[in-house]
């Protein structure tokens, strides 16, 4: 689920905001009245959303916006007047007054946005350090030198072991090394 911060200088506005989307199956991980506020719970969490206003106690938007940690995503909600400067910064906007419907459809939006952004991570090939990859290929050429195999099948190897044992292939190479150096 994403986490979503709500950010408003009155408080009563960011709770009647809060329970909306609680109602509508969203979980609301924070409620604050200031960007300082906002960007410590956002510190100690992946990613998510923060909603918030053109102006809050300490800030403004964008000053927010900037000081947010990567993954997190900000919905503004501010006068339509307001809203022409925020184009192209990559911050979704939503005109006041606020219809339920409009909001609660715009955090949809933004939860899938995210969560098809954790899934392209989550497949993306891990980047292995040159420590690991000398690591790999000396197992590999240790297991091609005693037991005869090519370089295919020692990797083939490495990877079923590491698949066995519930590791990542780095470790297995690991574990091989100390097993046939001895």
């Amino acid at each position: 689920m994403t986490n979503i911060i709500v950010t408003l200088p009155r408080p009563e506005d960011a709770k009647g905001i809060k329970n909306v989307l609680v109602r509508n199956g969203f979980r609301v991980t924070g409620v604050c009245t200031t960007g300082a506020q906002a960007i410590s719970q956002a510190d100690g969490l992946n990613d998510g959303i923060v909603i918030c206003s053109y102006k809050l106690q300490d800030m403004v938007y964008s000053e927010l916006h900037e000081f947010l940690p990567y993954g997190f995503e900000m919905l503004l909600m501010a006068s339509g007047h307001l809203l022409p400067e925020c184009k192209g910064s990559g911050i979704v906007c939503l005109a006041m007054p606020l219809k339920v419907n409009d909001l609660v459809s715009t955090v949809a939006m933004m939860c899938e946005g995210i969560a098809r952004r954790r899934r392209r991570e989550r497949l993306r090939p891990k980047v292995r350090s040159a420590k690991e990859e000398a690591v790999i290929k000396d197992a590999k050429e240790l297991l091609m030198a005693r037991n005869h195999m090519s370089e295919e099948e020692a990797h083939r190897y490495l990877q079923k072991c590491s698949m066995d044992s519930g590791t990542n292939i780095v470790e297995t190479a690991y574990m091989v090394l100390s097993m046939m150096r001895e």
